[in-house]
């Protein structure tokens, strides 16, 4: 049975790696229960999909289409190998860490329950940025961890409530197409030319990403 291993948030610290002040990439587990909710609009909106948990680069991370970002226990313990150094859950700035759950071969538009009630639906891969880079440390970071085409994945939040670090994880759908998040990441980054195989996933795009996907193809 796939588990939330973990639930993390951050607090605000600094962020010398980017032009906005603050990150909360710096994410922790958490002990108790913690407040999952949609939180809006990137612009405008609350940020995060969980509560207490900080977003310093609004016009690009948080938002609805990026509430909950999900990364796995396996993918974390690989890297700390290669990189030949630990790495705590919620190191990558996930804010659930999985295990037992291959998230990269998750579709676009599948749904996830965490817990008793909590539904979230599995929208777009991350795409690394410049805080990601200056946060790991490591030279040539952006360009190796892309190649890897593992990135994790962004949710949406369908059903409110509260999770908490040993929850149950059960794929409540799973959608008939093929786009799973790793092809999509590879369509946004290293393989351009898989862009229109996305418009596969149909409805299950959220329009956000059906406008990247449009701007990107022309």
């Amino acid at each position: 049975m796939p588990l939330l291993l973990s639930v993390n948030v951050g607090r605000p610290q600094p962020n010398p790696y980017k032009e906005t002040k603050a990150t909360g990439i710096g994410k922790l587990p958490q002990n108790g229960p913690v407040e999952v909710r949609a939180p809006g609009p990137k612009r405008g909106g609350l940020g995060s999909g969980l509560v207490g948990d900080f977003i310093g680069d609004v016009k690009h991370h948080g938002g609805d289409g990026q509430a909950v970002y999900a990364f796995q226990r396996e993918d974390l313990d690989r890297w700390a190998a290669r990189l030949g150094r630990e790495l705590g859950n919620g190191f990558f700035g996930e804010n659930l860490t999985t295990v037992g759950l291959d998230v990269n071969e998750a579709r676009i538009g599948e749904r996830w329950q965490v817990g008793a009630g909590v539904v979230l639906q599995v929208t777009s891969a991350r795409i690394p940025c410049s805080t990601f880079r200056g946060w790991v440390g490591e030279r040539g970071w952006l360009k190796t961890f892309t190649a890897d085409a593992r990135p994790g994945a962004y949710l949406s939040v369908v059903t409110p409530g509260t999770i908490r670090s040993g929850d149950d994880i059960r794929v409540l759908h799973r959608p008939d197409h093929e786009v799973t998040v790793s092809l999509m990441f590879r369509a946004f980054t290293t393989e351009r030319d898989l862009l229109g195989s996305l418009l596969a996933a149909g409805d299950d795009l959220d329009p956000e990403t059906q406008a990247e996907i449009a701007v990107a193809r022309r």
